[in-house]
């Protein structure tokens, strides 16, 4: 509810016939009064930052203006793309490379030494159980342990191969895909 103590001083303008036509014209189109026409049409000049006394050039060459605008927008995008994200993609992209031949190498060593070290204790098994008797439940128990670090070993490369992918999926992630480079960057975080 306006405040009635506040009086509004209200100024004329003098308008040729013409102008007042085009004026009425814009009043009934859009069912305004002639001062609020006025109110807007000046509001929009001064945040369009418009001159006035300059005539507007034809539609066709402000979007002329807006395509050039556009296109170098796309053209820093792709130039961009071009001497930054792609690189960073082919530089992840051998680095998991890289990562998963160890891996497969540092898999295919573990499990070799595992057997091997399995193969000895089954000697030392068969021995002591020849001997010793009362000591084959300790024997088994260190068994299980290196069971259990297989299993240990098994989930961190899992685990790791996630995050090469993960990193993999946030590298190849174009500018505009913010809302993927989060949601990536908390499920790295996750894991």
């Amino acid at each position: 509810m306006p405040n009635s103590s506040r009086k509004t001083i209200f100024t004329t303008i003098s308008i040729d016939k013409e102008t007042a036509a085009l004026v009425e014209k814009i009043c009934k189109r859009y069912s305004l009064k002639k001062s609020e026409v006025v109110k807007l049409a000046f509001g929009y000049i001064d945040k369009a930052h418009i001159n006035p006394s300059e005539a507007p050039e034809s539609v066709k060459s402000e979007l002329a203006k807006i395509n050039k605008r556009q296109d170098d927008i796309i053209r820093f995008i792709r130039h961009y793309e071009e001497e930054q994200l792609n690189p960073m993609i082919r530089a992840t992209n051998s680095i998991a490379l890289r990562f998963d031949a160890i891996g497969k190498t540092l898999e295919t060593l573990i499990l070799s030494q595992l057997e091997a070290s399995q193969e000895r204790q089954t000697a030392v098994l068969k021995k002591l159980s020849e001997q010793f008797c009362n000591h084959a439940d300790v024997i088994n128990n260190q068994s299980k342990q290196i069971n259990a670090l297989y299993q240990i070993h098994q989930r961190n490369y899992k685990k790791l191969l996630q995050l090469i992918q993960l990193y993999s999926e946030l590298s190849a992630c174009g500018v505009m895909d913010s809302k993927r480079k989060e949601n990536l960057k908390a499920e790295i975080r996750n894991q």
